[in-house]
C-alpha cells in the first residue's frame, strides 16, 4: 500500500513546502524513492529542490486554477508503489480540498490499495488563530479514510492561545481522534540554527547536500544534522509514516 502525503494548508507562508521537503527526505532516508508532486501555480518551491526530482504539475489555464486538470494528479498516483508526497500552495487550497472531497477522492484512493494522510500546519502569532481553524475545517470535512499529521511550527511566534497550547484547544480535543500524530518542529534560535535552516532551504538544498559541503563550517553542518535528527526521530514514531 503506497501512502499519498498531501500538506494542506490555507494559509500561506507557514512552512508547507518545508515540510513536503522533510517528508521526502526521511522517506529517501529509508531507501525509499517516494513520487514528489508540487501543484502550486504561484510559488513552486517543492519544485526548486532538484535532488527530490519533484514534478511540477500545471493547474492553470490563462490565470485560473482549471480544477480538472486535478485529474492527471490522481492518475499519477493511481499506479504508483512508493509513497508519494504532494505540496500544494494557499492559491489553490480551496479548488483542491474542494475537488479531493466532492469526488470522494480518499475512498477512491483506498479502494486502489493506497492510504491518504493528511498533513497540515499550525503556526503562531497572528497567523495561530487562522491555521488552528483550517485544521478543524480539514478535520470536519475530510471522510474517515483520511489521516492526519498535524505539524507545529513555531517559526512565528509560541504556538499558543490563551494560556493554552495546541493540544489543549478545542479544535484539537474535538477532533483527536482524527489526528495520527503531531510533529513538532523545533524553535531555532535565530542567529545559529534558525540562519543555518533559512539558508539551506533559499538554496533550495537538501540536508544530505548540505552536509556534504566542504565549504560550509563545522558547526554550520552540526547544528544542521542536528535539526535533521530531531525531526527524522519524531517521524519514526509516527505509525502513519
Amino acid at each position: 500500500m503506497a501512502k499519498i502525503h498531501m500538506v494542506l494548508q490555507g494559509k500561506g507562508g507557514v512552512g508547507k513546502s518545508f515540510i513536503a521537503t522533510v517528508i521526502a527526505q526521511y522517506k529517501v532516508s529509508k531507501g525509499q524513492q517516494p513520487l514528489c508532486i508540487d501543484t502550486d501555480p504561484v510559488n513552486a518551491t517543492f519544485h526548486g529542490f532538484k535532488a527530490l526530482n519533484v514534478r511540477l504539475l500545471e493547474i492553470m489555464q490563462g490565470d485560473e486554477i482549471q480544477t480538472r486538470n486535478f485529474d492527471t494528479l490522481v492518475e499519477l498516483i493511481a499506479p504508483s508503489k512508493d509513497d508519494v508526497i504532494i505540496d500544494n500552495g494557499a492559491s489553490s487550497f480551496v479548488p483542491l480540498t474542494h475537488y479531493l472531497i466532492s469526488n470522494q477522492v480518499p475512498a477512491l484512493l483506498q479502494e486502489m490499495g493506497h492510504e491518504m494522510v493528511v498533513h497540515t500546519v499550525i503556526t503562531g502569532s497572528q497567523a495561530l488563530l487562522d491555521t488552528v481553524s483550517g485544521f478543524a475545517q480539514l478535520a470536519s470535512q475530510f471522510p474517515a479514510e483520511a489521516l492526519f499529521v498535524v505539524w507545529l511550527n513555531p517559526f512565528w511566534g509560541s504556538i499558543e492561545h490563551d494560556g493554552k497550547g495546541f493540544e489543549q484547544m478545542k479544535a484539537y480535543t474535538a477532533n483527536k481522534a482524527r489526528v495520527s500524530a503531531i510533529v513538532k518542529i523545533p524553535a531555532l534560535k535565530e542567529d545559529t540554527y534558525g540562519r543555518d535552516l533559512s539558508d539551506m532551504l533559499q538554496e533550495r538544498l537538501t540536508f544530505d547536500e548540505t552536509l556534504a559541503m566542504d565549504s560550509l563550517t563545522i558547526m554550520t553542518r552540526q547544528r544542521l544534522k542536528i535539526v535533521k535528527a530531531q525531526l527524522f526521530s519524531q517521524l519514526d514514531s509516527a505509525a502513519v509514516l
